[in-house]
């Protein structure tokens, strides 16, 4: 039930087309070479946790077991 604030949406009437020309999808090297910058840093960042992670890992396990 529509209370009598609210207005129903409008109906569009008209399509109007654009003056701008389509878009052709290509692929962007640069932005896939700083992609992969981003990654391997982050790679090099987390590589020093990995024992860690190795142990929780393991002593998850074993208490599992437990």
């Amino acid at each position: 039930m529509e209370s009598a604030d609210e207005t129903p949406a409008p109906v569009v009437k008209k399509i109007i087309r654009t003056v701008t020309p389509g878009y052709g999808s290509h692929e962007d090297a640069g932005m896939n070479a700083v992609g992969w910058t981003l990654f391997l840093g982050l790679v090099i960042i987390m590589l020093p946790f990995l024992p860690l992670l190795v142990i929780v890992w393991a002593i998850s396990k074993l208490l599992e077991k437990l």
